[in-house]
């Protein structure tokens, strides 16, 4: 599975960005996608995920009611930003995976595919 994110990009707190991840290839290997980030100096966290034909989604506290993720039936999964804060800022990542369990959809190591990163700068 290949995937391709963008979307990424400059914006002033309070503002929006839509975050895109198409993937290709074998797509039947996984069912789950999500949206990982990384800030300088920290590790990778969780942000947002969702089950095979949008059955459920997973936020982050952090994000819970600002962003959110859906994705359609062409396999590309989408992050809504809104009410974006300069803590948002970081490298973006989309992730795909076989998930089995609830823990797996915040699990970066359940991940097997991996994005190559869209960065998105908040300014305050």
């Amino acid at each position: 599975v290949q995937l391709q994110a963008s979307g990424g990009g400059l914006v002033q707190a309070g503002g929006s960005l839509r975050l895109s991840c198409a993937a290709s290839g074998r797509t039947g290997s996984s069912n789950g996608m999500g949206w990982f980030r990384q800030a300088p100096g920290k590790e990778r966290e969780f942000v947002a995920s969702i089950s095979a034909s949008s059955i459920t989604e997973y936020y982050a506290d952090s994000v819970k009611g600002r962003f959110t993720i859906s994705r359609d039936n062409a396999n590309t999964v989408y992050l809504q930003m809104n009410s974006l804060k300069p803590e948002d800022t970081a490298v973006y990542y989309c992730a795909a995976g076989w998930l089995q369990y609830l823990s797996d959809y915040r699990n970066p190591t359940r991940y097997s595919y991996w994005g190559q990163g869209t960065l998105v700068t908040v300014s305050s």
